[in-house]
């Protein structure tokens, strides 16, 4: 069987509090995996600029590399239109049924869930696997009013409070700061080498703008 949680995200780029995140909540569930969900199109973030699925995959790879209880999964891949999590869950469901499975999210995540397309099919699909995150505050009580279940549904993490933001480390790379120490090494040499978020699409120019080099790389 098995005690799997699906931990999705855009992860454009993937960093160490992403790491940090799904090893407390592999270590306090006891969990064999924690797979890595890389969303091809998510649907609350379709006008948003992203990087090319393939990028945002082999970086997630390279940051999961060497991992014993880490694993990634591309089946967003193989999916055409938005990448409902309902969608992901049924699928999985149908491989894998006497899997012990669990949704990873933080709470801003699970604020946000009774708006999620068919939200009561997730919670009977999966568990939740809900991490701490700054700034977040969950009120059980109020979700189950809108969604009755959630609160069974629910494994609350006492995660750390990594504050680490995949948009802050591309805010970096576009104004030349250093995101060393914040992303793994092999996905810093990813960015660097494919370029990865040196378009400023705040800039009319579209200037182009190097990553900073440390003495250590």
């Amino acid at each position: 069987m098995g005690r799997v949680a699906l931990f999705g995200g855009t992860f454009d780029p993937p960093h160490l509090g992403h790491l940090i995140i799904a090893e407390a909540v592999r270590e306090a569930m006891h969990l064999d995996r924690v797979e890595f969900l890389v969303a091809a199109d998510p649907p609350h973030k379709r006008d948003v600029a992203r990087s090319r699925f393939e990028d945002r995959l082999a970086m997630v790879e390279l940051a999961v590399e060497g991992a014993p209880h880490f694993s990634v999964n591309a089946s967003e891949r193989r999916r055409s239109g938005p990448s409902f999590t309902v969608d992901t869950l049924r699928s999985r469901r149908a491989d894998a049924p006497d899997q012990q499975l669990w949704f990873l999210m933080g709470a801003d995540s699970l604020v946000d869930l009774p708006t999620w397309k068919a939200p009561t099919t997730i919670i009977e699909l999966a568990r939740l696997a809900v991490a701490a995150r700054p700034g977040s505050q969950i009120d059980i009580g109020v979700l189950e009013t809108q969604l009755p279940g959630i609160g069974s549904a629910t494994d609350l993490i006492n995660a750390p409070l990594i504050d680490i933001s995949s948009r802050d480390l591309r805010d970096r790379v576009r104004s030349s700061r250093s995101i060393e120490y914040r992303t793994p090494k092999p996905v810093i040499d990813l960015i660097r080498d494919r370029g990865l978020y040196l378009v400023d699409s705040r800039a009319t120019s579209q200037t182009i703008l190097p990553i900073p080099r440390t003495t250590a790389s």
